[in-house]
């Protein structure tokens, strides 16, 4: 789920208040001082989501850096970064009571108090016979062979005063050893984060006889903009009687939800059998190399009674889809819909999805993000909102959000957003909108995409729909915006390029992509794409659009000379 820590982290740094006191039933309000937009210069086509471009995330103005911050690994806030900082409206209301966006970071106290409490009465275990980490492994890591950084496991426990189940980290493997006190500080910030994405459902839990496992994924942001994935599988543990549901939790660097939603089925199968074949099992991973785009790696790993089984984890070859299932988003919305809801996201707007299901909101919203090829959202990104922080969507700026549809009406209270429900028994798919998304997108070229996504009948495998599905939208970019190279102007000293915009939408011929062209150039992920070509120096480009832009040229050279 594209979730922010980061919210978590800002919201922490800038609690200064006194807790409110707030009944489990009420709804919770919260704030964000402040929106940062988190700009990277190192940008890989080819390399998935999470290696590109920045993001846009809320962030604290207040928050202080550590003197002894000098290490670029270390969570920062760059100047660059700092210079960009928006804030955000967080006065009263017109009754002149404290609006919404301002009674955050005293709620945010009070929770974290709270969760504290519990967090620390159960200290969080290895498996047996951990590995412990060296200098060596984490460079290793670093360096992008690990498949993993860690594995969590998330028990629902009883409170103090026995009434109800909280999340609770049990299990973490590996532990990591030897961080200094703000690390350590900053590692449990993040294992308290994952309890709640594990379980953001916020309702009493109770001990089950059935439980269908789920899997499902969030993303943490950092204050630097890195994103670590989490991806989770939620089951009922083996054993008689009702008991509650458990959380395995992988944390990634790397984004590849089909390759690990496969990692954790082998889990929960040994899960079932002991907890301690996990361990083998996990240390065997972690050890072999991710494999390159279109590569496999195989694991062995001994079962009882089934013998030594081998395991074989492939990336696929379109290595910036693998985190990408768009079969899903079809079997929600049809392909009108899905028109609708790409144009409210190509303009950068609110959107909201409603689901039942964990892993229906994760996977259509990595998918709409993964529309945007070769553009990044820039914004808030969280495919699976907690509950306790449902406010988020009251922000003003844009954001892609996963709800689940019994907040629906904590929702509904907000006007110009695009609200598109994915359940099965849904009356209709957008519960809100603005009214005008049908009209955003150029005809002739809404027209194309949808016959090109025709062409996904006939695809007999994921990666085959994956990549119809894309190509139709990134055909969409290349026949917009694919000039946009020629109107990137370079000095003769070297020195950064210049971007001649109103030059570069007057060479396009139809009025009405031209207009939709106009809108697109005001985005913060058309902004920051353009920037960095603007650093790049002239020479031969790489990467997929690319590729498409030029396949695209020879066109229409060729059906330019067969007219002549």
């Amino acid at each position: 789920m594209n979730t922010h820590f980061n919210l978590l982290r800002q919201m922490e740094n800038t609690s200064q208040q006194q807790p409110l006191e707030v009944s489990p039933n009420s709804r919770r309000s919260f704030s964000f001082s402040s929106l940062r937009i988190k700009k990277r210069h190192h940008s890989n086509e080819e390399g998935g989501f999470t290696q590109r471009r920045g993001l846009k995330s809320f962030s604290s103005v207040r928050e202080t850096l550590r003197k002894d911050e000098d290490d670029a690994s270390k969570l920062h806030c760059t100047e660059d970064q700092a210079n960009q900082t928006a804030a955000i409206p967080s006065g009263e209301d017109d009754s002149g009571q404290p609006g919404a966006l301002k009674r955050f970071s005293a709620m945010w106290s009070s929770f974290r108090r709270n969760r504290r409490d519990g967090f620390k009465d159960s200290e969080p275990q290895e498996l047996p016979d951990p590995v412990a980490e060296n200098s060596s492994r984490q460079q290793r890591y670093v360096s992008g062979q690990y498949f993993f950084e860690y594995l969590v496991v998330v028990s629902l426990k009883k409170t103090k005063d026995g009434s109800s189940y909280e999340p609770q980290i049990t299990y973490q493997f590996p532990k990591k050893d030897g961080m200094a006190k703000y690390q350590k500080e900053e590692e449990e910030k993040t294992l308290r984060a994952i309890t709640l994405f594990c379980f953001p459902e916020g309702i009493n839990w109770a001990p089950l006889t059935e439980y269908p496992s789920e899997t499902f994924s969030f993303v943490l942001t950092e204050v630097d903009g890195s994103r670590r994935n989490g991806y989770c599988r939620r089951l009922l543990p083996g054993g008689r009687g009702a008991r509650p549901p458990e959380a395995y939790c992988i944390i990634s660097t790397l984004a590849c939800f089909g390759l690990f939603s496969k990692i954790l089925e082998e889990v929960e199968k040994r899960r079932q059998i002991s907890t301690a074949m996990i361990y083998p099992f996990m240390q065997k991973l972690r050890e072999a190399p991710f494999p390159a785009p279109g590569n496999t790696v195989e694991i062995k790993s001994f079962i009882p009674e089934s013998g030594t089984e081998i395991i074989s984890l492939t990336r696929p070859l379109d290595s910036w889809l693998e985190h990408v299932n768009f079969a899903k988003l079809f079997d929600c919305l049809t392909d009108e819909e899905v028109l609708l809801v790409f144009a409210a996201a190509v303009l950068e707007r609110r959107i909201v999805f409603i689901a039942d299901e964990l892993g229906t909101l994760s996977q259509i919203i990595h998918a709409v993000a993964a529309l945007l090829y070769p553009f990044t959202w820039q914004h808030t990104m969280i495919s699976i909102v907690p509950e306790i922080l449902i406010d988020v969507v009251m922000a003003p700026t844009p954001y892609l959000l996963g709800v689940q549809k019994r907040l629906l009406d904590l929702v509904t209270e907000q006007s110009d957003l695009l609200v598109v429900d994915l359940s099965d028994n849904k009356k209709e798919t957008f519960i809100a909108s603005i009214g005008d998304e049908d009209s955003i997108l150029p005809p002739k070229l809404k027209s194309e995409i949808l016959v090109a996504l025709s062409d996904r009948q006939k695809a007999s495998t994921v990666e085959e729909l994956n990549r119809v599905v894309s190509e139709a939208f990134l055909l969409f970019f290349v026949k917009t915006v694919g000039h946009y190279r020629s109107y990137v102007k370079h000095s003769r000293g070297g020195g950064p390029g210049v971007f001649e915009k109103r030059s570069f939408y007057k060479a396009i011929d139809s009025k009405t992509t031209r207009h939709f062209v106009k809108k697109f150039l005001q985005t913060q992920m058309f902004d920051l794409f353009i920037q960095e070509v603007e650093q790049q120096q002239p020479g031969p480009e790489q990467g997929i659009f690319h590729k498409k832009i030029l396949e695209y040229q020879e066109k229409k050279k060729k059906d330019k000379a067969k007219k002549h």
